[in-house]
């Protein structure tokens, strides 16, 4: 049985994805992992919440300590990490919180997930990882800036001329298309 860790579900896409992979698979267990902020709604999962397969931690990304246990805790497959801190007003009044959440909270669950799913090293030195794990960063649409209305999701994102030719080449699209 495979073992998730979602942090974020009590907010509105976290608890959306809860929903949708309890439902779609039976032999999981999830580890829901939220601090309950301005955007968390325990009100959302709560029927999820009443499942066996599901442990609810109210617990801080950014806490090292409690990230650590859980992962101690657990054998834990895949990590899908939802949490953040949003809104651009609230960055602008409160810009720190940000900082410590959205990147150092990030950075807590990535340490963690390296040293969890470590099991060795290469002749290199560099880490060999379990097998069949994921981790998974959730990010916001904001990160694309404006699109026009009839942007094509399915369009691969390039971000220099060399990329562009290769895409373009392969594809037989217009290089307009990619700008």
């Amino acid at each position: 049985m495979k073992t998730y860790i979602i942090t974020g579900a009590a907010g509105f896409i976290g608890a959306n994805f809860l929903k949708y992979i309890l439902k779609k698979y039976k032999d999981i267990n999830v580890i829901v992992v939220d601090v309950l902020t301005y955007a968390g709604n325990l009100g959302t999962i709560k029927e999820e919440l009443k499942d066996s397969r599901v442990k609810f931690e109210k617990v801080d990304i950014r806490d090292r300590k409690e990230i650590e246990r859980i992962f101690s805790e657990n054998k834990v497959d895949y990590v899908v990490n939802f949490a953040a801190e949003s809104h651009v007003d609230r960055s602008i009044e409160n810009p720190q919180i940000f900082l410590e959440t959205n990147i150092l909270g990030t950075q807590n669950l990535l340490d963690n997930v390296k040293k969890a799913w470590t099991v060795s090293k290469d002749e290199n030195g560099y880490p060999v990882y379990r097998e069949g794990i994921k981790y998974l960063q959730v990010s916001t649409d904001e990160v694309y800036g404006s699109l026009s209305k009839d942007y094509d999701e399915a369009i691969e994102l390039v971000i220099n001329d060399e990329a562009v030719k290769k895409v373009v080449k392969n594809s037989k699209k217009s290089k307009n298309l990619w700008r």
